[in-house]
């Protein structure tokens, strides 16, 4: 029977996600959302029914790294959104492309009524790229627009306040706004790149930082063939992890976390005699890379895809640009003259010292066994905390994105919603979840819908009763632990519970026979690693 409805301003919006490669939606559905939610499935769009709008919006952003489609979140008015401001400023701080729909009351009703009724708009302005309140008239433009900002630049979180009646109207047939993306930029000939050129044919010992721009602007390649090229070694923020694949020998990891790894790390930005920024945005980093280099001491050039308002440091020539196609240009007619020795090799085997992988028991043996246990092209999410310091130096990542978490916002809880939703886009891969325990009880509400969506992810738990990061502190600094210890659950048991597998695991044998199980599942697997909790000490 052929459709005869008339087409409604959702759908406009809908079909407008559909082109954008939206194809999930995650949320919590309330009366003011149902029209806009049945148009996303007319359109094609599956909604993902989460158990909290924060976790929704990390399931979505897991399904973007692995579609690199926008996330989409939908949230109902008044506390349903609310519950999502969280995960709206991660995007914001971590880059993500994520629209966020909210149902609101119609103006003309928030006039006389009050129950629910708040300035969501004003609510989202300040953690967002933008936000709309969406028009029936104009529909069309505002989807584009909303995809448009949401993607371009540095990408962010774009919200849209969708009143009621707005949703379900009726709309006529209009020319579809659908903008294509700007040709990459790259610096023009003149005064600034003759300089940058300049530096780069003097550099002897030249250096690559890149960060979050060159992921997002899928410069890895470019990076590789530059480094191959000039000799240069390539720090990696650790949003960025996997770029350059980490067994590559100028590759030396992640900074800006470990203190370890940053006393290994920053003196060799001492001993460069050029600095590249390579897509660099230094949102992931902590206060020792707060002026790093002394720009006018030693040559300094920014590529990255916003101005430098951040101050966290200075560079000589600045080019708002894109990465690969900027280091292309720099590159044109420039011979190389690296000399740094085995400094790298040696470098790269310090920072192997540092984070042994050889102990009996404890987190690193959680991690050397998880990588050693589970097949290449493991993706792995990792929830904040003390094991997400050590994973992150630790853990291999031969791809981009193989590794996420949340590096600018640091919540906890990111790493079970994370998982799901890179999961459900790429059911072909295996996909593993670190959490601490407090993380994991955060949102261990969010193993039903594992369990609803049949995703065989792996949820490992690092146990030992504790906020462990924060004890390490309190201790660090003189005082008594207080307020960082508490009675933990089985929760090997939850995970039983909520219709998966469960494993508590106190040694490695236990562990490789956990993850083999897992690996044999059909349904998730959580696998509760009990440690001491001092089991940190030292190791970070």
């Amino acid at each position: 029977m052929t459709d005869t409805r008339q087409m409604t301003a959702a759908d406009i919006l809908a079909q407008r996600l559909y082109r954008a490669g939206v194809r999930f939606a995650f949320g919590m559905p309330g009366g003011e959302v149902l029209a806009l939610i049945d148009a996303l499935a007319r359109a094609g769009i599956e909604f993902v029914l989460a158990k909290h709008e924060n976790a929704a919006g990390f399931m979505a952003e897991g399904v973007y790294h692995r579609t690199g489609a926008p996330a989409l979140l939908v949230t109902t008015v008044g506390p349903g959104a609310l519950n999502a401001v969280n995960v709206v400023e991660n995007a914001r701080q971590d880059r993500v492309p994520m629209i966020v729909l909210s149902g609101a009351i119609d103006p003309a009703e928030a006039a006389t009524y009050t129950h629910q009724v708040l300035d969501q708009r004003e609510v989202f302005r300040p953690v967002t790229k933008a936000s709309f309140t969406f028009d029936a008239g104009a529909a069309a433009a505002i989807a584009d627009k909303a995809v448009a900002i949401a993607t371009e630049g540095r990408p962010g979180p774009v919200h849209i306040d969708v009143p009621i009646s707005v949703a379900s109207a009726p709309v006529p047939a209009r020319p579809v706004f659908d903008r294509k993306d700007a040709a990459p930029l790259q610096p023009a000939d003149g005064g600034d790149l003759a300089q940058a050129r300049r530096w780069l044919a003097a550099a002897e010992r030249p250096v690559i930082v890149m960060g979050l721009d060159a992921m997002n602007q899928n410069a890895g390649a470019a990076i590789r063939d530059f480094a191959e090229s000039f000799g240069a070694p390539v720090i990696s923020t650790y949003k960025a992890k996997g770029l350059i694949p980490e067994d590559h020998p100028l590759s030396l990891g992640a900074a800006g976390l470990s203190p370890k790894a940053d006393r290994l790390l920053l003196p060799l930005l001492a001993e460069a005699d050029l600095i590249i920024c390579a897509g660099y945005d230094p949102i992931e980093m902590r206060v020792g890379w707060r002026d790093p280099w002394d720009a006018a001491t030693v040559p300094v050039i920014d590529i990255t895809a916003a101005p430098n308002h951040h101050y966290m440091h200075q560079a000589g020539v600045n080019f708002v640009a894109d990465c690969g196609a900027t280091l292309a240009t720099l590159a044109l007619g420039v011979t190389p003259r690296a000399a740094w020795g085995d400094r790298i090799a040696r470098l790269k085997s310090e920072l192997a010292a540092a984070f042994p992988r050889d102990e009996d028991w404890g987190p690193a043996a959680v991690i050397d066994t998880c990588m050693t246990a589970l097949p290449e092209g493991t993706l792995a999410t990792a929830d904040s905390g003390a094991h997400r310091i050590l994973l992150s130096q630790m853990w291999r990542c031969t791809e981009p994105r193989g590794l996420m978490q949340s590096s600018g916002l640091c919540t906890m809880g990111c790493a079970v919603p994370l998982a799901i939703g890179a999961a459900l886009a790429a059911p072909e891969r295996h996909v593993v979840s670190f959490s601490g325990d407090a993380g994991f009880l955060m949102v261990a509400g969010e193993l039903a819908t594992a369990a609803e969506l049949r995703t065989p992810a792996i949820f490992v738990v690092f146990v030992d009763a504790s906020l462990a990061l924060i004890d390490l502190k309190q201790r660090q600094m003189g005082l008594n632990s207080n307020g960082v210890d508490f009675e933990g659950p089985d929760i090997a048991a939850i995970g039983r519970a909520f219709g998966g597998a469960g494993h508590t695991v106190r040694n490695r044998a236990e562990l490789q026979d956990a993850l083999q199980a897992a690996m044999a599942e059909t349904r998730f697997t959580v696998i509760a690693a009990v440690i001491d909790r001092k089991s940190y000490d030292g190791r970070l």
